[in-house]
């Protein structure tokens, strides 16, 4: 019963566990070489990453990083600018409305003629996922401040740099790292489309070369590794909340 509870603390361990469980299901259930053993995929997946698999997760890993802390710098500032700024608000924001909700892989093909069918286009791709979550989410953040709190810092002599330091800066910090989240696994997704397309290094062609190969195990290989990729993204995220926004676990204690 122990070992029982221990599991079900920890989340990362009891979540594995059930997938595995779930995948295993399949297996005996289908009892078709499309849905390979998961001991025999593992087994094969640390064999893969002694040799090429490392190399398409690098890859996948630098276009992800890359992206997202591009649309960090360009997105941040402008979502504090325009969570202050009235005027701004109005003039940015309908434009947002209109192209946040497209679907960005449509643009895909208008990226890789206008900035090669290189790492460039694809990074691009995932930048015109990221920016608009993390700006909305800066400028959501800032405008959730209320306004007494503005008027009570500034009334104690803080300047405008104390002021985003103090105050805006921790108010907008939590909604921007969950607005990471969703856009971290939103640009895996367009990632894995994308690198179906004039590539030879990353996830997604690791998984579609392996499909047309019909080697099945080798493709649950490459999607066993885009799962440990997000995984790792989202634990770094996780760390880097406790480490920049540690009141959250506080007040849940």
């Amino acid at each position: 019963m122990k070992s029982i509870a221990k599991i079900l603390r920890n989340k990362t361990l009891y979540g594995t566990l059930m997938v595995f469980i779930i995948w295993y299901i399949l297996y005996l259930s289908i009892n078709s070489p499309i849905i390979p053993s998961p001991y025999g995929t593992v087994k094969e997946f640390i064999k893969s990453l002694r040799g090429l698999l490392a190399l398409h997760l690098l890859a996948s890993s630098i276009r992800i990083v890359f992206a997202v802390i591009i649309s960090l710098v360009v997105g941040v500032p402008l979502g504090l600018w325009v969570g202050r700024n009235n005027t701004a608000d109005a003039i940015i924001s309908p434009i947002v409305y209109i192209l946040y909700p497209l679907p960005k892989i449509a643009f895909l093909p208008i990226f890789m003629i206008l900035f090669g069918i290189g790492d460039l286009s694809k990074i691009i791709l995932i930048i015109s996922i990221i920016v608009f979550q993390i700006l909305i989410a800066a400028r959501d953040g800032v405008k959730e401040i209320p306004k007494e709190l503005f008027f009570s810092v500034s009334s104690m002599g803080v300047g405008k740099i104390g002021i985003y330091r103090h105050l805006i800066l921790p108010a907008v910090l939590p909604k921007l790292l969950t607005g990471l989240r969703i856009s971290v696994g939103i640009s895996i997704s367009a990632l894995f489309f994308s690198e179906n397309f004039a590539t030879s290094y990353g996830i997604g062609y690791y998984i579609m070369n392996a499909w047309t190969m019909v080697n099945y195990k080798d493709m649950f290989v490459g999607i066993l590794a885009l799962s440990i990729l997000g995984m790792v993204f989202f634990k770094g995220l996780d760390l880097l909340e406790k480490k920049v926004c540690p009141w959250i676990y506080v007040e849940k204690k």
